[in-house]
């Protein structure tokens, strides 16, 4: 189900109380608080979690540019791995460095499908450091067509409660119980994250999804959406949902502007702010192999620099990606190329 709700004037006041923070190429975020972030002598302390898969070669790929670029970014470093056991020391260790620096760029990180194994890492840090509200910004990059045209959409994703609250039991032998959390002040603040968004970034309008005509008192979506979304993704604007369509959505939408290689993304909170691809694919298929496209990576480290106030540095490296990108010399091969990771990563250098 769609509930969509334009932009009023008087809406509009009422939102615009709240302060404004830079994100991504174009994008102003919401400022929920104003965080420090771990700075000395001019530079920048960021922790760095690679992830699994293909993150240590599109990690490697952001220090290559940043260093060229000649940005004030120290890395603190975790090889972090989902494949680890949940007391791993590292994964503990990245943790506390992001509550220091307040500040992270990270990969996505494995999680086990057994029911032997750790919860996910990926939400375990969401939650724990409360970055509620997950933004992926979804929109065609000129240069790399696709089956749709004109696609310029924000999907904000409620991150910390709903079907990934994690409460799970078995009630009878072979009857598992699973419960979805939703509560008044979290869909509130996520309403109001979503609104101050779209305000901010002069989008039209918010579109609501759920499925609330089932779940009378949780919720509200699901199929009409994905069908809607796939059909003429030009309708929508700004589309906030709890955290489970998000997930889904998000992997819709990475599909329809030219898959997840692309698709920028963050997580932000009160007190933390953490850059990761927005579409949460490992790519373990193709680890190792130097053919992963980094510009979801490079992009996310985009929105970081402005979050940071970088805008300079931000706008020099989010161009450099765009002209490789149009010049349509150097793809990679899931951009119908056969460049490899180290191609493109030093195309963009070329082009700062």
């Amino acid at each position: 189900m769609l509930r969509t709700i334009s932009l009023s004037k008087s809406l509009t006041s009422t939102l615009t109380k709240m302060g404004p923070r830079a994100m991504s190429t174009s994008t102003i975020l919401p400022q929920v608080q104003d965080v420090p972030s771990s700075k000395l002598g001019g530079r920048y302390t960021v922790t760095l979690i690679p992830g699994d898969g293909i993150g240590q070669e599109t990690a490697s790929a952001v220090k290559t540019i940043f260093k060229a670029a000649n940005v004030p970014v120290d890395w603190e470093q975790f090889d972090v791995s989902g494949y680890t056991s949940a007391d791993d020391k590292t994964f503990k260790q990245s943790v506390e460095s992001l509550r220091r620096n307040k500040v992270g760029l990270k990969g996505i990180l494995y999680t086990p499908v057994s029911s032997l194994g750790h919860s996910s890492f990926n939400v375990t840090i969401r939650k724990d450091l409360d970055m509620y509200a997950s933004l992926v910004l979804c929109k065609n990059i000129p240069g790399y067509p696709t089956r749709h045209e004109g696609v310029d959409f924000a999907i904000i994703r409620e991150n910390t409660e709903g079907e990934y609250s994690g409460l799970e039991h078995q009630s009878y032998p072979g009857v598992v119980e699973s419960l979805k959390v939703i509560t008044r002040t979290k869909s509130e603040r996520i309403a109001r994250f979503a609104f101050d968004f779209a305000l901010r970034n002069n989008r039209k309008k918010v579109t609501c999804i759920h499925k609330a005509n089932i779940m009378k008192l949780a919720d509200g979506l699901f199929l009409n959406t994905c069908r809607e979304l796939v059909s003429k993704p030009q309708q929508f604007d700004v589309m906030v949902m709890p955290n489970l369509y998000g997930n889904i959505v998000s992997n819709v939408g990475a599909g329809l502007v030219g898959g997840p290689g692309i698709v920028p993304g963050c997580n932000i909170g009160r007190e933390y702010a953490m850059f990761e691809p927005g579409c949460r694919h490992v790519g373990k298929d193709i680890q190792g192999r130097n053919t992963a496209n980094p510009s979801a990576m490079i992009l996310s480290s985009v929105m970081m620099l402005r979050h940071l106030g970088l805008d300079d540095h931000a706008n020099k490296i989010a161009n450099a990606v765009s002209k490789t990108i149009m010049g349509g010399a150097v793809k990679t091969p899931d951009m119908g190329g056969s460049s490899t990771t180290t191609d493109f990563t030093f195309a963009v250098i070329s082009n700062l």
